[in-house]
């Protein structure tokens, strides 16, 4: 069940719902979720349920979920994205147990939203590694991704980031969004370099999403195209083999499709 990321005010009727009829909840820490019961006015027993939680924890919620209804919350936004949860929800399908969701708040799809980023294709890569050689191959495995790429990390961390996605991605363009539907919400974007000398001068606070534009469009040579479509008329009709080299190269597809055609006559 998505709870608010911030602003209480965007816990939807549903999840409301749903934590008025539901016998247990399952959550990252009884205090934060506590004063989310406070604000809604209501009172409910609460299973802690972390990062850290054990076999036995799972199970127990589990053997509760057979009978009663239990909701999973995590501290703020929708479980599972980079949140506990996954194993519970694996074990439960595999069990047969059923499982429903409430959707709601998610601070990446909100940061992609509002970014000013290309939004019809992005990945969502969770946080940023801590450790700077991490750091790196994390970046180098990203930059070539033809879509936005939404990712974590931490005030105290993104200087660092920075400075190493500015030495693998160059002058691509980021976004940073800090405390998002919280009363000091922050936009910034540029390459790099321009981030660095804004968060040195002002430096960042609270929950952070980054995100990095998509990579550059590489220009492919007309005698790539053909072999490209020469291969995937092995394999596929004429119109599916244009689509595929479409989506490979973002070359038009109906001059695909007429060029395919002139090779099958070859």
């Amino acid at each position: 069940m998505a709870t608010p990321i911030g602003n209480l005010g965007d816990i939807s009727l549903r999840s409301i719902d749903t934590l008025r009829r539901c016998d247990v909840i399952a959550c990252e820490d009884t205090r934060v979720t506590g004063k989310l019961l406070k604000h809604l006015s209501m009172s409910k027993s609460m299973r802690r349920y972390d990062d850290h939680a054990n076999d036995k924890a799972r199970e127990g919620l589990l053997d509760l979920a057979r009978t009663q209804a239990v909701a999973l919350v995590s501290d703020a936004g929708t479980p599972l994205i980079s949140d506990p949860g996954y194993q519970l929800v694996h074990t439960a399908r595999a069990e047969n147990i059923p499982v429903t969701a409430t959707p709601g708040a998610s601070a990446a799809i909100m940061a992609l939203t509002i970014s000013g980023l290309p939004s019809d294709r992005f990945q969502f890569v969770g946080f940023v590694p801590p450790k700077d050689a991490a750091r790196a191959k994390f970046f180098n495995e990203l930059s070539d991704y033809p879509g936005s790429t939404i990712t974590y990390e931490t005030g105290p961390r993104l200087l660092k980031s920075l400075r190493i996605a500015g030495e693998v991605l160059g002058d691509r363009l980021l976004v940073v969004l800090r405390e998002l539907t919280k009363l000091h919400e922050d936009f910034q974007s540029g390459t790099a370099e321009e981030l660095l000398a804004h968060f040195e001068a002002h430096p960042p606070k609270g929950e952070i999403v980054l995100l990095v534009a998509p990579a550059p469009e590489q220009a492919v040579s007309d005698h790539d195209l053909d072999a490209l479509l020469i291969e995937a008329l092995k394999t596929n009709k004429t119109s599916q083999a244009a689509a595929e080299v479409a989506r490979q190269t973002g070359a038009d597809r109906k001059l695909l499709y007429a060029r395919a055609m002139e090779l099958k006559t070859l």
